[in-house]
């Protein structure tokens, strides 16, 4: 639920950004849908991530795009064919949704996704993630993209007695908005960043605080006394975000 004013930041926020900025560029991994703004490619990506592992999605993500090269080439496709190139990678209802999508995109939209939050919401099968993470990715708009990932990487360094349910989920979404740089290409950074934290270092099971980037400036990380290898166990805690926490 993205914000509808712009919140205010929280303490520490630019010295978390710049520190998580910097540690990304440095560290962050070379995904194939990390090299492209087209928005039909990053819309694939972000529907085969979901509840899904990154390396399954790598190898699966190029078959897909080999098939349907175009928004309209899916569009076009049978129902049959788009569940046969989705064959492997489960949660069918994804592809399914997908197609839908396509067919409305060109019925509607001229063949073009839109790039603003509230006309993404309105196509099928794509809440507020979905929504921001493509007006991010593709369209470099400065607005939040909030999964389980960033949920969970907020709550800890920011918000770490937040209660769970919508007031909470609201307050992380305003978190994550207050955070994001002023240019749209380095919120595309700061987005592609905070979820690559929430992947690799702040783990649903594993908090890695020893080796965090942002550390010094996360109220977890600064309460943390004694690690086992510079790793701290944590309980999972469950949400209403989308999105797989594997990316």
């Amino acid at each position: 639920m993205p914000p509808k004013s712009t919140p205010r930041a929280p303490a520490g926020a630019l010295r978390f950004r710049r520190r998580l900025l910097a540690w990304f560029r440095r560290q962050g991994r070379d995904l194939p849908w990390r090299r492209t703004r087209d928005p039909y490619r990053v819309l694939v990506s972000e529907v085969m991530l979901q509840q899904t592992q990154v390396s399954r999605v790598e190898s699966f993500y190029p078959r897909f795009l080999e098939a349907f090269p175009t928004l309209r080439r899916l569009a076009a496709a049978r129902p049959a064919r788009v569940r046969e190139q989705w064959d492997g990678l489960g949660y069918y209802r994804r592809a399914t949704s997908l197609h839908r999508l396509a067919r409305e995109v060109v019925a509607r939209h001229g063949g073009r996704i839109p790039g603003e939050v509230e006309a993404l919401r309105r196509l099928p099968g794509v809440g507020p993630y979905t929504a921001g993470a493509v007006a991010s990715f593709a369209f470099e708009r400065i607005v939040p993209a909030v999964d389980t990932n960033v949920a969970r990487v907020l709550r800890r360094a920011f918000h770490p007695r937040l209660p769970r349910g919508g007031r909470g989920e609201r307050t992380l979404w305003d978190t994550a908005a207050a955070l994001l740089p002023t240019r749209g290409n380095t919120a595309w950074t700061f987005n592609q960043a905070i979820m690559e934290l929430g992947a690799t270092v702040c783990t649903a099971r594993i908090a890695r605080c020893g080796v965090c980037p942002v550390r010094e400036v996360c109220a977890t990380g600064k309460r943390q006394r004694s690690t086992v290898n510079g790793q701290r166990a944590l309980p999972h805690a469950r949400g209403s975000f989308r999105r797989g926490s594997s990316r």
